[in-house]
């Protein structure tokens, strides 16, 4: 089994070597001790968010600290091809789950999007907590899947802005249930022409999910034209909470992410 994972600071880390001692303290010191019980002796993984973990064992427990001695501190290297989830605002906290879900399954990115038919809308100080706490389920769910980097949640973005994020990515895909081609070909054909490019290069890949109404046709065509393309995910209508995580794990497969 894994070892329990406990969040520090980005950069909290950088210094750390193999044979010293790390405190953790804090509000993940006092869940570490009081909800989980972690005692010394134990193993535990100590991350930054920003992809350096430390493994090491506990050798003090204080009510509000831990002491970890670090038997390897390494940093984890992102994919070269990075997966941003765009998930579409949506009702029920659907939209919340695709975020939640695409982290455990290892997306690298979450664009929250106000789409034309999405029913909930961000304005004024709400934008700013409905941020906030996508965040948040992003970062436990993060925790939850022991990960050391927890993916970005971006700016939100109406269609404008999105039509912007699809100029700029290495491909951009509109999951729509009236596509031709499925999201597979689509994927394979895209990898075989970047096969031997620059494994150094960082290139990013858009998932665009819509609400519960769908994509509005306005929405599509914009979006096509701005490099945009359209890709059948399955067989089967899925929910706006599911088609994110779908997409996630098939790029995983077919983009050797896996």
């Amino acid at each position: 089994m894994s070892n329990p994972v406990f969040f520090t600071t980005p950069g909290a880390l950088d210094h750390t070597q193999p044979g010293s001692v790390f405190v953790l303290d804090g509000a993940e010191a006092r869940h570490a001790v009081t909800v989980k019980r972690i005692a010394v002796g134990e193993a535990v993984d100590i991350v930054d968010g920003a992809g350096r973990r430390l493994s090491g064992t506990v050798t003090e427990v204080g009510q509000t600290s831990l002491a970890v001695m670090a038997g390897s501190v390494v940093l984890e290297p992102q994919p070269s091809t990075r997966l941003v989830l765009v998930q579409a605002l949506a009702k029920g906290d659907r939209d919340e789950l695709a975020a939640e879900t695409a982290t455990e399954l290892g997306v690298d990115a979450v664009v929250p999007w106000q789409s034309e038919r999405s029913i909930v809308r961000w304005k004024g100080d709400r934008a700013a907590k409905a941020h906030a706490k996508w965040q948040s389920v992003v970062s436990a769910a993060a925790k939850q899947a022991r990960r050391a980097w927890i993916p970005e949640v971006r700016s939100i973005v109406d269609s404008s802005g999105l039509a912007r994020a699809v100029e700029a990515a290495d491909l951009a895909v509109v999951l729509h249930e009236a596509a031709k081609r499925s999201f597979r070909a689509v994927l394979e054909e895209w990898l075989e022409r970047n096969t031997g490019s620059n494994p150094a290069e960082v290139r990013e890949v858009l998932l665009i999910v819509g609400p519960e109404g769908g994509i509005s046709p306005r929405e599509v065509t914009r979006l096509s034209d701005a490099g945009a393309v359209t890709a059948l995910l399955g067989h089967h209508v899925l929910r706006s909470s599911t088609a994110g995580p779908a997409a996630v794990v098939l790029a995983s497969d077919v983009l050797r992410r896996w």
